[in-house]
């Protein structure tokens, strides 16, 4: 199963977060993280990593925080993924070329499962920050929709 890290999942949701503040002002960590009740020290490291990538500015002080260091449509969610959790992979092999896996030369799947780690990472770069800006907050499932969704799966 493909699935996004929660350091991904809290990286997307401060993104979203900054994005909708449009008027390019900054939130501390602190303030993110009581709004979407994410564990400060974790959403503290995430913040610094995007900072790191360049996808965040920071600025100490009383009226410092962060903020998208460049505009929501120029920043990928692709991007956010990857400044967190690191390239993205299908298969445990999908980051070597070199033949490190014991079915290397053996394995029929390695192309075609290469061509859809390429598929999903366009997928990915082509969904911006402004798009996830854009789509408006879901309304509460009640907890019974949720239990008939996962009994469907």
């Amino acid at each position: 199963m493909l699935r996004l890290s929660k350091k991904a999942d809290y990286a997307l949701i401060a993104m979203k977060h900054l994005a909708l503040r449009g008027d390019g002002s900054s939130s501390s960590a602190r303030e993110i993280a009581s709004l979407y009740d994410i564990p400060i020290e974790l959403l503290a490291k995430i913040l610094q990593r995007l900072v790191r990538r360049g996808l965040l500015a920071s600025q100490q002080g009383t009226r410092g925080g962060y903020q998208l260091a460049r505009e929501p449509l120029l920043i990928s969610v692709a991007d956010v993924i990857q400044a967190v959790d690191g390239p993205v992979m299908v298969t445990a092999c999908s980051s070597t070329e070199d033949g490190n896996c014991e079915q290397f030369a053996k394995c029929n799947v390695r192309d075609p499962l290469w061509r859809v780690r390429e598929r999903i990472l366009s997928a990915l770069g082509e969904c911006t920050i402004a798009e996830l800006a854009a789509e408006p907050p879901a309304p509460p499932q009640p907890v019974e929709h949720l239990i008939t969704l996962n009994a469907n799966i």
